[in-house]
């Protein structure tokens, strides 16, 4: 019975070791099997919820120019000298700038010539008619003014009657007037000679009529500046407006700045600027102006853009920007709004979950979804109201292969 008893009991142990054997090598494959079946944790960079200053900002590039440009015109038309001024040179104000010379005669060609050999030849024809009937009229006046007399001395002896005498009158007075109007007409002859002959003689192609170009227009400085640019430097002719010089006073600086239409309305007057790149240390300025039309311009990538020009005046000292001149470029980077110790995290960290912003917060090794209020962002970061703390990481770079309870390991 003993024996039997120990027989038994030993049979059942070891059935019971084999049962935990097996069950031990179910419970590890099973195991290995849920191990191996579950996503590797998936490699993501992140970054730190932290508390730093916060700037929000417009940059664009602009360009230096003179606040008060003089453009100096042509005042008439005539032949321009060439200007001994250079861009650069300083000029005081009522300084001759330029000289201007009466038009130049055409150059009479051979068909031309003659044209004004005929005028000339019709003139003196004209003139010697003019002489002819001047002749005749002053003969016919010294003829009435006898007829007249002789009627007087008959009339005093009542040999004629009066109305023969009013009538000899009339005819004497008659006789005067053609006499003036044929010496008139002399005169007129003579001038119409003369303007004949001047054509005749002064060609450009003649050296002595030159000599007789004395008479110049002197165009003068209305200002004292320095000269910007120089619209006309060869001498010729020139119409009346035509522009010649351009002045200005380099050291009465302000910066155009075009920005797009959206920007511009973020734009105030008076808001701080920083003026950068333009090859000297960081200089500060304030909006003077944003203009209230808008252009249209072409980007370099071919596309048509609503842009506004700002004018910005500096703020900084005159020494410190005395070597920028008119046309120089600079970066302009305009304060919209600052604060400090502002609750950020990166831009690249957020996303949109169900039309509202999200991140995925790192909890142990797993993503956690958080939905979170934003305040001001710029380029780089975003203010942070609501949804995340201080010190907690997020994700930044989201993929598609990201979902909340994701395992991760953060890239080093």
């Amino acid at each position: 019975m003993n024996k039997s008893s120990t027989a038994n009991s030993g049979q059942h142990r070891a059935a019971q070791r084999r049962l935990w054997f097996w069950l031990v090598i179910s419970a590890s494959i099973v195991t290995g099997l849920a191990w191996g079946l579950q996503p590797k944790a998936l490699l993501v960079e992140s970054a730190l919820a932290k508390r730093a200053s916060l700037r929000v900002t417009i940059e664009q590039e602009g360009l230096t120019r003179v606040k008060d440009r003089f453009r100096v015109s042509a005042p008439v038309a005539g032949y321009m000298h060439r200007s001994p001024w250079e861009v650069g040179d300083t000029v005081n104000p009522d300084q001759v700038l330029v000289e201007l010379e009466p038009l130049r005669s055409e150059v009479l060609d051979p068909r031309h010539r003659a044209e004004a050999q005929a005028r000339v030849a019709a003139a003196e024809a004209a003139l010697a008619v003019a002489q002819q009937d001047a002749a005749a009229a002053a003969a016919h006046a010294d003829f009435t003014q006898q007829e007249l007399a002789r009627k007087e001395r008959l009339q005093e002896q009542q040999y004629i009657a009066d109305d023969n005498l009013a009538l000899s009158r009339t005819e004497q007075r008659r006789a005067q007037a053609r006499l003036s109007s044929a010496r008139f007409s002399v005169e007129v002859a003579k001038h119409n000679l003369n303007a004949a002959e001047t054509a005749l003689h002064y060609s450009a192609a003649d050296q002595d009529s030159q000599a007789l170009l004395t008479q110049r227009v002197e165009i003068r400085a209305p200002i004292a500046g320095v000269v910007l640019q120089r619209l006309r430097e060869s001498e010729g002719v020139v119409q009346a407006g035509s522009p010649l010089l351009e002045l200005g006073d380099p050291h009465a600086l302000e910066i155009a700045v075009d920005v797009l239409s959206f920007d511009a309305v973020r734009i105030e007057a008076g808001m701080a600027v920083e003026l950068e790149r333009w090859g000297g240390d960081t200089l500060t300025g304030h909006v003077r102006r944003v203009e209230p039309v808008g252009f249209t311009k072409v980007s370099a990538l071919g596309v048509e853009e609503q842009r506004v020009w700002v004018i910005v005046d500096f703020d900084s000292p005159a020494d410190h920007w005395a070597r920028l001149g008119d046309g120089y470029r600079v970066e302009a980077r305009f304060l919209l709004w600052e604060a400090e110790h502002v609750l950020q995290v990166p831009n690249v960290s957020l996303f949109k979950d169900q039309g509202q912003w999200a991140v995925y917060v790192v909890e142990q090794n797993r993503v956690e979804l958080r939905q979170v209020s934003l305040g001001h962002r710029n380029g780089l970061s975003a203010e942070i109201l609501a949804g995340i703390n201080e010190g907690e990481r997020v994700v930044i770079h989201p993929d598609a292969e990201l979902y909340a309870g994701r395992r991760v390991q953060l890239r080093e």
